[in-house]
């Protein structure tokens, strides 16, 4: 590992506050496996869930939702799962790239390339996307609960602190 990023881990908060909000017409918070699974990994990983909600694929609920959770010193990360299909109900990403101040590009691709070694070339139908509003982590997700842990599993969680104490960072 290089030398500074190392350093920049070592640095970087053991546990970070984050927001999981699952996008969807149809789920409760009884049968909303996507959202249960990205709030056991977070925590057994040691970041603190301190809001999770459903929104229904309407842009201005997932607006409003996300908004309403940036305005909140105590997050620094908000996850979203679900609407990130191709079907006319699927707005997350068309809600949530226009906010995005800083684009991770190469979240998505890491993403779609980790999807493609399990589920083939269906796998360039996400449209995962990631980056900061301000110094707030977004994250955009399926809603299945397998891609969920993939992407929490293999980059969230190993980089989270990482990003989160870069985007703090002054100098």
């Amino acid at each position: 590992m290089h030398e500074v990023a190392a350093e920049h881990r070592q640095q970087a908060p053991r546990s970070v506050r984050c927001a999981v909000i699952t996008v969807s017409d149809t789920r409760t918070l009884a049968d909303d496996l996507s959202g249960q699974t990205a709030l056991e990994i977070l925590q057994a990983a040691g970041h603190q869930v301190v809001a999770r909600q459903i929104v229904r694929d309407e842009p201005a609920e997932i607006r409003q939702a996300l908004e309403s959770l940036l305005t909140q010193e105590a997050i620094q990360m908000v996850l979203l799962t679900g609407g990130t299909g191709l079907s006319s109900r699927d707005v997350t990403v068309e809600v949530v790239s226009p906010l995005l101040t800083k684009p991770l590009p190469g979240f998505g691709e890491l993403f779609r390339m980790l999807s493609y070694q399990q589920i083939g070339p269906a796998a360039m139908l996400s449209r995962a996307i990631a980056g900061l509003v301000g110094r707030t982590a977004i994250f955009v997700l399926p809603g299945s609960p397998q891609a969920v842990r993939l992407a929490l599993e293999k980059l969230i969680v190993p980089e989270l602190g990482h990003l989160i104490g870069q985007a703090y960072r002054t100098a």
